[in-house]
């Protein structure tokens, strides 16, 4: 056994020890452009080709070193060790996350603010409301899909920003331009270009439209449902007892909204997962909740989303002999971890049946993030994710559509990927009436 990952401090000053470190190990070549061109392959390959407990690496010049396995996730969401404020891109907060948004802060502050997320994602009641929300929005979708050629990740997108909307106590007149905005903050975060440069302006688009929502809910001109996330948002108060800037307010909705309608993502996936497998697709449309929480957690594991998450060495450490400088850009492989035989018995293989045999352990199934999920970044989110696709995985199932002749591939240099015809059907006929589900555990 390795022994445990711990802080190395130093015995002199900390600018001479990294400027020694560095000076005893040949310059390593810049590889954004490589990390560009080859995407979510990227760090598995180079993890591959070194024998050494990490990879290192430059990334826009800057010197970074990369981890994975479930020690490692402990490791990188210990705060003695990284810190996230100042490690996200501009360009990400710019698109993804937003300015200021609780993903920047640490300490304190960032556990205040996280709790305003805990309270609003991860009760049950909370989930529920959404699921059911969202599940009666999609049923009724549904019924309009007859004769139609369907881009279901065009639909799960509008469908899911109509029902989290309608949750979060959101006014919404139609839900097609804010699913647009939201798929493109999300498309546009890890490349440059055009798709870049969309979800800059979706953000600056989305950020407008609730930033006033929430002065007009401060003025008292509207008045959402108590306890709905726009209510909470725009009532909560920060580590130092101040109310949210309006535009603040404003990110964090987008934080709840956005993910919620980022699940697209894995309802195409799961189009994507069923067409080759008639033996998921029929156990699905069982009433055995297990088996489609089995299929959420699968969806997610298998298929590329996130690519790898960041941050930065708060002071000089050691991993497994490896010296980390103070300020080097720490990565956590989440791709390659989730592809990983050592955690995943034939990784490359969809098959569901593998979280039946044995649920997934904290720190080693982290699409989502890793480490805990109270004190720590890991996704507020993640229990809404998976009770979404455990409802709407079985929907699909259940659906009977023909699928036509298109470009079902997922490049897998392209971040974040997807299903590059978004996967179409045609032919929808009225889904199967849904059993009554046999409750089990989660």
């Amino acid at each position: 056994m390795n022994p445990p990952a711990r802080p190395r401090f130093p015995s002199g000053p900390t600018g001479t020890r990294r400027a020694m470190n560095q000076s005893r190990r040949p310059p390593i070549a810049d590889s954004s452009l490589a990390l560009l061109a080859q995407g979510y392959t990227w760090l598995p390959g180079r993890r591959r080709r070194t024998t050494a407990p990490l990879v290192r690496a430059r990334l826009m010049g800057q010197h970074a070193v990369a981890l994975h396995g479930p020690e490692a996730v402990r490791f990188f969401y210990d705060e003695r060790h990284v810190e996230r404020r100042t490690a996200l891109p501009g360009p990400v907060l710019s698109t993804l996350f937003g300015h200021g948004a609780v993903h920047t802060l640490d300490g304190r502050d960032h556990r205040v603010r996280k709790e305003m997320f805990l309270s609003l994602l991860t009760g049950a009641e909370a989930v529920a409301g959404l699921v059911d929300r969202v599940s009666l929005v999609w049923d009724e979708a549904a019924k309009s899909w007859s004769g139609r050629r369907i881009v279901l990740f065009d639909e799960a997108s509008r469908v899911l920003a109509q029902g989290v909307c309608h949750w979060a106590g959101v006014p919404l007149d139609d839900a097609g331009p804010v699913a647009r905005d939201m798929v493109a903050m999300v498309d546009g975060f890890a490349t440059p270009g055009p798709r870049h440069w969309r979800a800059r302006r979706a953000r600056a688009r989305s950020e407008a439209w609730l930033g006033q929502l929430v002065e007009e809910v401060r003025a008292g001109s509207v008045t959402p449902p108590a306890g709905s996330a726009l209510d909470v948002v725009a009532r909560h108060r920060d580590a130092d007892g101040r109310a949210l800037d309006p535009r603040i307010a404003a990110v964090e909705l987008l934080n709840v909204i956005r993910p919620t309608v980022a699940v697209a993502w894995f309802v195409s996936y799961a189009g994507h997962a069923l067409r080759p497998r008639p033996d998921v697709r029929e156990r699905l449309k069982g009433d055995d909740l297990s088996y489609a929480v089995a299929f959420a957690h699968e969806l997610r594991r298998f298929y590329p989303f996130v690519p790898f998450v960041g941050g930065r060495a708060v002071t000089d450490l050691e991993w497994r002999g490896e010296p980390i400088p103070a300020g080097t850009m720490i990565l956590l492989d989440v791709f390659g971890q989730n592809h990983d035989p050592a955690l995943h018995d034939d990784p490359y293989t969809f098959e569901p049946r593998r979280f039946l045999e044995r649920p997934p352990a904290r720190d080693e199934l982290i699409p989502q993030g890793g480490g805990d999920r109270a004190a720590g970044h890991r996704c507020p989110g993640e229990d809404v994710t998976v009770a979404l696709l455990r409802a709407l995985g079985p929907r699909l199932a259940r659906l009977e559509y023909d699928v036509p002749e298109q470009d079902l591939r997922i490049p897998l240099n392209r971040m974040p990927s997807r299903v590059r015809s978004g996967f179409v059907i045609e032919g929808v006929r009225a889904p199967a009436p849904a059993p009554r589900v046999r409750q089990a555990a989660s």
